[in-house]
């Protein structure tokens, strides 16, 4: 993950470090892979706009730029274990490094505690201890050696007739270059766990496209662009991942008609690998990449992934598998998808109770061939392809579906919790509860306009949207709750 780090003025030089399971590949394989590695990188330094030098090396990389915003790209990179920003760089000869080394680092040290730690490699007429002694001892006055828990750390890096200076290691996501894995299509749902999985699939060289099974309309639809975006433009430079939208309301309408209620999980989540796994055999993909942790939910229980399974004629890759939900939320903040996944709802649930949780591959299989196959093979020759990288999410759902201000006249839908809505709310405003609202809006006056807030303005965009195709004027508050408010402060100061 990237280090937090300040974005400095001037020239900026940085020492790159690989994988360590790069030097463990054969030459030729290493070769490739390093290869890969450095035409990621200048991809990530061209998608990101950033005039950057990258020198090739055998055991490092360096790379130059005019400041140091070239960082938080190339340590989001994959194959990168860390970098360091250079304070300087030498020739091979110690009196050379020792003075070189005093200049650079006398003040930084000064009043505090420091170790030097040096490193070598190639042929010299000194050791990596003699480096740490001389240097060490010329830092000494005023500064207090602390090997163990020091406040500054020097490192020397000597690498053949070069010797580089540096204070700190930022760390980077380590795993392989992305792309030297081979292909595989990620299903992709929007929520935490479909997006951790490719993630990690990432993080193994997998390159990646993504399936959505759209369940929810256009307003979900944008929600699950903005989450692929996130892996797409931050986590997979060097690729062009490709989104394949299907429609698969039709899908689930067949299913709650044709197949047992206790059944539909396991059957849906059959029709998705189907589906899935023909786009993936189309795109010529090795594989399809699902985000299911064992026991998680009744679908994931080993005996229903037993049953599922061979619904795909490609291998089903499960990155999470062994994951509790903690953690799986820990990687979404540490990738960035934590807080769009949070507002994504969960479509996907079909049974409120009493699901089979065991069932066997001839009973699920026999549910879904009552069901039939024709609306899923429509949904997969209707499947709408998009370049992620080049996707603009608001180009996915209209703007009709949103307003900034408050219309005179329209009538206040807030469905945020209780307390929330004592402590702020627009004047005349009524507390609605979304999921019965979603229920209910039938009730409601068809002559009204309708602006719905939540606390962030996404979850309302899908009842918005179902609301406008039921005939209703109904919008969602851009922004949620937090804008509105600052727009009452702006009229005549309603607080």
């Amino acid at each position: 993950m990237a280090a937090q780090h300040e974005l400095g003025a001037g020239p900026v030089r940085a020492l790159v470090r690989f994988s360590g399971e790069l030097s463990t590949k054969a030459r030729r394989t290493r070769s490739r892979f390093q290869n890969r590695l450095a035409t990621n990188l200048r991809d990530a330094f061209d998608a990101e706009g950033i005039d950057a030098a990258l020198e090739s090396g055998w055991s490092r990389f360096h790379v130059e730029s005019p400041d140091a915003a070239f960082l938080d790209p190339l340590l989001r990179t994959f194959g990168v274990s860390s970098c360091s920003v250079l304070a300087g760089e030498c020739e091979a000869d110690l009196d050379t490094i020792v003075a070189t080394g005093t200049a650079l680092f006398a003040e930084s040290v000064r009043g505090r505690s420091y170790a030097v730690r040096a490193r070598r490699s190639g042929s010299h007429g000194f050791s990596s201890s003699d480096i740490q002694q001389r240097l060490g001892a010329a830092l000494n006055p005023g500064a207090t050696v602390d090997l163990g828990d020091p406040d500054v750390t020097v490192f020397v890096e000597v690498r053949d007739e070069r010797v580089f200076f540096h204070e700190d290691r930022i760390r980077g996501p380590s795993g392989l270059p992305l792309g030297v894995q081979g292909h595989a299509l990620a299903l992709i749902s929007g929520g935490f766990d479909s997006a951790v999985a490719a993630w990690m699939a990432l993080r193994r060289g997998i390159r990646l496209d993504y399936a959505f099974c759209n369940l929810g309309g256009s307003a979900y639809e944008r929600m699950v662009v903005e989450v692929t975006k996130i892996l797409a433009d931050r986590w997979s430079y060097g690729t062009r991942p490709r989104l394949h939208v299907l429609e698969f309301g039709p899908v689930v309408e067949a299913m709650r008609a044709r197949a047992k209620p206790a059944y539909l999980q396991v059957v849906l989540k059959r029709m998705m690998y189907r589906a899935a796994a023909t786009i993936g055999e189309r795109i010529g993909a090795d594989a399809i990449v699902t985000g299911e942790s064992v026991g998680q939910v009744s679908s994931q229980t080993l005996r229903n992934l037993r049953a599922i399974e061979n619904a795909s004629s490609l291998p089903v890759l499960r990155p999470l598998l062994g994951f509790h939900k903690e953690e799986i939320l820990d990687r979404a903040r540490e990738i960035g998808t934590y807080d769009l996944s949070a507002r994504v709802r969960e479509y996907c649930d079909l049974v409120p109770q009493r699901p089979v949780t065991a069932s066997s591959p001839e009973a699920a299989a026999a549910q879904e061939s009552a069901v039939g196959f024709e609306e899923l093979d429509e949904a997969v020759a209707g499947a709408a392809t998009h370049d992620v990288r080049a996707l603009r999410p608001e180009s996915m759902v209209g703007a009709s579906l949103y307003v900034a201000d408050v219309p005179d006249g329209a009538v206040i839908l807030d469905t945020r919790a209780r307390d929330a809505f004592e402590a702020w709310h627009w004047p005349g405003a009524t507390l609605r509860d979304l999921p019965q609202l979603e229920r209910d809006f039938g009730e409601l006056d068809r002559d009204a306009t309708y602006v719905l807030c939540c606390a962030e303005g996404v979850r309302t965009a899908y009842l918005a949207e179902v609301m406008q195709r039921a005939g209703y004027e109904a919008y969602s508050f851009l922004g949620g709750a937090p804008r509105m408010r600052r727009v009452a402060r702006g009229r005549s100061g309603i607080d």
